[in-house]
């Protein structure tokens, strides 16, 4: 039997942090439905999941979390174990925190999601202006996974990055005139898990660089209450 496609919906890839309520805002207004899908990988700031919770249930939209446990077993990173320590990639490298595959499996995994519920639309906050050097968020790969699945299910699927050629100041100014700017305040971005939110690690770092750059204070607390005022 053939699918028939909901071109007015969209599945957003949402992990509860600021880069993906933001394109969930912008979805939104898009699409006349969104459905919400997180992943528990293992990550060890998976208070991303209860904040991706939080914001869906403020939204009134669906969340679903997708188990995908493999992929700490897979791979070793800072993310899915917490020997190793959370740091920037020296020149040249990768940072600590790069998952292999993820994005991918992320992508895939959403795909299957919305294709049984005959959605092609999926809805992503992958950058490579202001990011943290994953391949995995390049342009080149969504365009590429983007082929692939369509060819993979006979489906046609598009990925939307809105925050792609974004820097990180754009993507605040995004969710300010989306207005959306109240619920950053319950987003979780820190890759050491913690609330507050340490203010230190490199995904810390990135945000209130984002904000200092627009004048804007983050509505999201800091452990460290003087990084994140102007």
């Amino acid at each position: 039997m053939a699918t028939s496609v909901k071109n007015n919906q969209a599945v957003i890839l949402h992990s509860g942090g600021q880069d993906s309520t933001t394109c969930l805002k912008w979805a939104m207004k898009k699409f006349k439905k969104v459905l919400l899908v997180g992943f528990d990988y293992g990550q060890r700031h998976k208070a991303e999941l209860k904040a991706a919770q939080t914001i869906a249930k403020k939204l009134g939209v669906s969340y679903e979390v997708i188990p995908l446990p493999f992929l700490g077993k897979l791979t070793k990173n800072a993310l899915t174990d917490k020997k190793i320590k959370v740091k920037a990639g020296a020149k040249g490298q990768l940072p600590s925190t790069f998952v292999d595959g993820r994005n991918m499996v992320f992508l895939t995994a959403a795909a299957i999601y919305a294709k049984q519920r005959g959605i092609p639309n999926l809805v992503t906050g992958v950058c490579q202006t202001d990011y943290s050097g994953y391949p995995d968020c390049r342009d080149d790969f969504i365009r590429s996974i983007e082929k692939t699945l369509r060819l993979a299910m006979e489906f046609p699927f598009k990925i939307h990055t809105p925050l792609m050629f974004l820097t990180k100041a754009e993507s605040v100014r995004l969710m300010a005139k989306l207005g959306g700017m109240e619920l950053l305040k319950h987003t979780h971005t820190c890759y050491e898990g913690t609330r507050p939110a340490c203010g230190k690690c490199p995904a810390c770092k990135l945000r209130l660089k984002g904000f200092k750059e627009v004048g804007m204070k983050d509505p999201l607390a800091y452990k460290i209450c003087k990084k994140n005022s102007f």
